[in-house]
C-alpha cells in the first residue's frame, strides 16, 4: 500500500516509527504526535492496528513495543512471510528484523507434521548487540 492512501494519522504515525531509533510504545508515539492533533490513545492504537495488518508495522510482544518493517517497501510482510524474526539488544534497544526461509521452512514442516495449522509466526531473540556486548 503506498504511504499516499494510509489516513493521516497512519502516515503520522508511521513516520515517528520510520524514523525511531529504537522500538516505540504507543504512549511514546502519543507523546511524539499531540502537535500533530494527535490526542487520545485509541487515535494512535487504531493507525497502529491497521499499519500492523498492511506489514508496514512489526509489535514486539516481549517489550510491547512497535518498529517500521525493515522491508516495508519490498511487501514481504503483508503476507509473504509467514516468519518473522528480530534481535533485540537489552542494552540500548536495537532491533534488527530479518527472515530466513530455512527457519521457516523447518517450522512450517514441524508445525503439519503435528497437525496445528500455523498463521502469523514471529521470533524474538534478546540478548546484546555487538556494540553493547
Amino acid at each position: 500500500m503506498a504511504e499516499q492512501q494510509l489516513t493521516k494519522n497512519q502516515g503520522l504515525v508511521l513516520g515517528v516509527l520510520s524514523h525511531a531509533e529504537a522500538p516505540l510504545s504507543a504512549y511514546t508515539i502519543l507523546d511524539k504526535l499531540r502537535d500533530d492533533g494527535m490526542r487520545a490513545p485509541l487515535q494512535v492504537y487504531r493507525a497502529l492496528d491497521k499499519l500492523v495488518d498492511l506489514g508496514l508495522v512489526h509489535r514486539l510482544e516481549s517489550i510491547n513495543a512497535f518498529v517500521a518493517c525493515a522491508h516495508q517497501h519490498e511487501g514481504c510482510c503483508s503476507h509473504g512471510h509467514g516468519l518473522t524474526a528480530f534481535t533485540i539488544c537489552e542494552t540500548c534497544g536495537k532491533v534488527t528484523e530479518f527472515h530466513d526461509p530455512v527457519i521457516e521452512e523447518r517450522l512450517k514442516n514441524f508445525a503439519r507434521d503435528s497437525n496445528f495449522l500455523s498463521g502469523k509466526t514471529t521470533i524474538e531473540i534478546r540478548g546484546h548487540c555487538s556494540g553493547c556486548a
